[in-house]
């Protein structure tokens, strides 16, 4: 497909960590002028059928994806799932367990939070989630400013909810080799999430390269919204090196609290070779 065409590969509603629902997602896309858009909640495909019918509406083509929370090697990383099939039993169920390990997570986090003077945390967690299955540690930050705790989320996430912060607790998430294999099975493409973001090491990122390569991922994102330019050049050339598709998305939530808006992404380096290579889209 052309180059021209402006492709969001990564985005979020309140099904998850948004704040938008699926329609308003597919309306500020179009009127951001984005062609192709991605929907890849956390751990749930159930915002795909709104977002279908208001594509069609908008005139936006509308990728069905998601995004799946992984260990590896005692790090939470994240995995996208472009072009799959929600309705696949494997998927579905795996992404069913991953939403209740999300929900004990969430009476954990709200007992740190306690112990450090912020009572009530998971009622007011509940109150920012748009889906009661799916609470995130950003249903929590924004509770935390909504209260004055903090004047914003990312000051919520270093002050309380980063790791080794008072409100952070560990959870173990799906394994890599089985989230990659639910994405595969189910018709779509594995793509390592914001690599950029990880706190590795050259050599444990390298490793993780090789592993996710090896799981049967195909691509990592390059271009997105909390990569800076200097990284997008950084994973073009080890997506090359490592024989990966690069991806780009802003990896949206809200107006008022994003990486990057829809629409304002940069493009992909010229030696890489889009994932969207090969896609045929209605």
């Amino acid at each position: 497909m052309s180059s021209d065409l402006q492709y969001d590969l990564h985005s979020h509603t309140c099904v998850s960590d948004g704040v938008l629902t699926p329609t308003q997602l597919l309306e500020r896309a179009a009127e951001r002028k984005v062609d192709i858009l991605a929907l890849t909640d956390h751990d749930d495909t159930r915002g795909i059928v709104e977002a279908t019918d208001a594509a069609t509406r908008v005139g936006v083509r509308l990728v069905p994806g998601v995004e799946i929370s992984v260990t590896w090697n005692n790090t939470t990383i994240h995995v996208v799932g472009l072009g799959i099939d929600p309705q696949y039993a494997a998927l579905a169920a795996g992404l069913a367990g991953i939403r209740e390990g999300r929900l004990e997570r969430a009476g954990r986090i709200a007992a740190q939070l306690a112990r450090f003077g912020v009572p009530d945390a998971l009622a007011g967690a509940q109150r920012q989630a748009g889906n009661p299955e799916l609470i995130g540690r950003l249903h929590f930050a924004r509770d935390l400013v909504a209260r004055g705790v903090c004047k914003d989320v990312q000051s919520v996430f270093k002050r309380w909810l980063a790791k080794g912060k008072p409100g952070y607790v560990s959870h173990r998430w799906a394994d890599m080799e089985d989230a990659v294999g639910w994405i595969c099975a189910s018709g779509g493409q594995a793509v390592l999430a914001h690599p950029g973001r990880y706190e590795l090491g050259s050599n444990k990122l390298i490793q993780l390269l090789t592993e996710f390569r090896a799981a049967g991922g195909s691509a990592i994102e390059v271009v997105t919204g909390s990569h800076t330019p200097d990284q997008f050049v950084r994973f073009a050339r080890l997506a090359n090196e490592h024989g990966f598709l690069a991806s780009r998305g802003s990896d949206f939530h809200s107006p008022d609290e994003h990486w990057r808006d829809l629409g304002r992404l940069a493009k992909l380096p010229d030696s890489c070779t889009p994932v969207w290579q090969n896609w045929t889209l209605n």
